[in-house]
């Protein structure tokens, strides 16, 4: 646990900066209770718990990057430590230790533990789950067990109800360890009953499925990833020796591993939904399975070098963070994400004068101006009829094409905020075409900044234009 949480400390801030998706929990983090209510009935349902949970500690705290990111740390931190017991309980205390350490390093990890989304918390409740599980397959659960069981499946739904192909994974953990009756009768209660406390979001979430409309169709390409991270967890599964009716470090970790990643890849063929955030849980068994290694090469060495086997587990965590620094760095540089809406902020309010009107291309860049407001001040938002607030959106409503031709015609100096061209998708809406248009016939550029992935340009009227 500390070993990750000075992993998740360690450049927090990222330089602060703050990409789009973290933007998102900014933005309605500061909204008002009815507001985060308001947008859910519109967007963004399946975020709503965590919504609400930042929401919370927004007023406690006060916004920043630490109270943004620091719950993913926390969590991962507690995802770590349910990894380091179930090892120790199931294969020794180096396979524990190894597996705890190894997961705060892999480097999707190291993405999310600083991250203003939700998945790390997932992957934290998918460990306690997980141990809960394991204390009753080892016949020393209590009804507080599976309450426990219960609750951490139920949160972790309505952070992300994809969560739940963790049941499917436990599913295969207890047909492969031949689970007492009494364990699997209780194991369905709980699950089932999380299920239904479940379905109202999931079946209402099924309204909002156009937000995952950008999701690209699954290639082979995409999948070589989850063979390669299958593959490694094989190799721990054999070498701690499973056997059909046995509780196992690879009776609980192949499963955590390997079926979420192939749930995924099933429902991906039917509508695309391949992002490896969704399955940040399955980790957790990776994890354990690294450690299945680390171990078995610990009891190896012991019996023939006793002294030196207890530096194995220290210096193989050395040798891979030294590996993985460079990529380690890069990851809490602000140029590890797509964009900073930041940094782009304070160049508008360094460049902006009294009396200018503002753009957006596409709208959901207007994230900027939601998290850092005060930029903003004293600039027109000409084409917005109605804010992310009043609308119940991320993005606010704009006025039609009409509207905002009118609009730019009757200012003389507008800056225009869009992605940097490296970022760039191609203009789709009409509104943002009409934007383009208007500005290339009868506006000149007369600045032009870029930063992190980020694009400002000042347009001054053309003295001939109508």
């Amino acid at each position: 646990m500390l070993w990750t949480l000075a992993l998740g400390v360690w450049g927090l801030s990222r330089q602060d900066s703050v990409w789009r998706d973290e933007a998102a929990t900014w933005n309605v983090a500061q909204r008002s209770t009815p507001e985060i209510w308001h947008l859910l009935g519109n967007v963004d349902v399946v975020h709503g718990c965590y919504y609400l949970l930042m929401h919370v500690l927004f007023e406690w705290f006060g916004p920043g990057t630490t109270t943004l990111r620091l719950p993913s740390v926390m969590a991962t931190a507690l995802a770590a430590s349910c990894v380091t017991v179930i090892g120790q309980r199931l294969a020794g205390v180096w396979t524990g230790v190894a597996g705890g350490l190894a997961f705060g390093l892999l480097p999707a990890v190291q993405f999310y533990l600083q991250e203003g989304r939700p998945y790390a918390l997932v992957a934290a409740g998918a460990g306690v789950s997980t141990l809960a599980l394991v204390t009753a397959l080892q016949g020393r659960a209590r009804a507080a067990h599976w309450g426990t069981y219960f609750g951490a499946v139920l949160v972790c739904g309505l952070l992300n109800w994809f969560s739940l192909m963790i049941l499917a994974a436990h599913l295969a953990t207890l047909a492969w360890s031949r689970a007492a009756r009494e364990v699997w009768t209780r194991w369905a209660v709980a699950s089932v009953a999380a299920i239904i406390c479940l379905a109202p979001l999931i079946l209402f979430s099924h309204s909002q499925s156009a937000q995952v409309s950008w999701i690209p169709p699954l290639t082979w390409h995409m999948m070589i990833g989850p063979a390669v991270l299958v593959a490694i967890g094989g190799v721990g599964a054999l070498l701690d020796r499973p056997r059909l009716g046995r509780l196992s470090l690879a009776t609980v970790g192949l499963p955590l591993l390997a079926v979420p990643q192939i749930g995924l890849i099933g429902l991906s063929l039917i509508q695309p939904l391949f992002l490896d955030r969704y399955i940040l849980f399955s980790l957790l068994g990776l994890a354990l399975l690294v450690g299945s290694i680390i171990g078995s090469l610990v009891r190896a060495a012991a019996p023939r070098f006793p002294r030196a086997s207890v530096w194995i587990v220290p210096l193989m965590v050395m040798v891979a963070t030294a590996a993985l620094l460079p990529q380690s760095l890069a990851k809490r540089s602000p140029g590890s994400r797509v964009d900073d809406v930041l940094a782009i902020a304070a160049d508008v309010q360094k460049m902006k004068q009294a009396g200018s009107a503002v753009l957006f291309i596409p709208s959901a860049r207007r994230d900027a101006k939601s998290v850092s407001p005060s930029a903003f001040v004293g600039l027109q938002d000409i084409a917005l009829t109605e804010t992310p607030e009043e609308s119940g959106t991320l993005k606010g409503v704009e006025g039609s094409p009409q509207e905002i031709r009118a609009a730019m015609l009757s200012q003389q100096r507008i800056m225009l905020l869009t992605d940097a061209p490296e970022a760039a998708k191609p203009v789709t809406a009409q509104r943002d075409k009409t934007k383009l248009s208007v500005l290339r016939q009868n506006f000149t550029a007369v600045a032009d900044t870029q930063v992190r992935g980020r694009r400002l340009t000042v347009y001054q009227r053309n003295p001939s234009a109508r």
